[in-house]
């Protein structure tokens, strides 16, 4: 996201945009992930996507679920650990291609409610959640 020039920087978040309600019939904004998290701290590129309509989501622990090597138990046991260990509030990243997630979210569900977790959408968490581009686990840019 940062090499883009604004007008890249729009016709790129356009193009998913358009992507995303035509295959799955569902505006995505105000929500909107750094690709790998690049950018999120910069404020000008945070301000373009809010000129767009939406607003940075980062994450706190992330599953690496993205690495092809990544297992099912390997995924549910940073997601459980990570958050446990972050506490409340914690935004985990994780994405819908990768087998090795969905061996790990009954696992990850059941862990974490028998800790005690509410586990809420993003668009349910309250407003004074810091939904900042905080990463604490982010995923080596490429």
């Amino acid at each position: 996201m940062p090499l883009f020039d604004r007008r890249g920087f729009r016709t790129d978040v356009q193009a998913a945009e358009r992507a995303i309600i035509r295959f799955v019939g569902v505006d995505p904004r105000p929500w909107f992930r750094m690709p790998f998290g690049s950018g999120a701290e910069q404020p000008r590129l945070v301000d373009r996507l809010g000129e767009l309509g939406y607003r940075n989501v980062g994450w706190h622990v992330s599953g690496l679920d993205w690495h092809r090597r990544r297992t099912g138990r390997g995924v549910e046991e940073a997601v459980v650990n990570g958050s446990i260990a972050r506490g409340d509030r914690t935004i985990v990243l994780l994405h819908t291609w990768p087998d090795a997630t969905a061996a790990a979210l009954p696992g990850i569900v059941s862990r974490l409610r028998a800790a005690g977790a509410d586990l809420v959408r993003v668009d349910q968490l309250d407003v004074a959640t810091d939904l900042s581009p905080l990463g604490d686990q982010r995923p080596p840019v490429h």
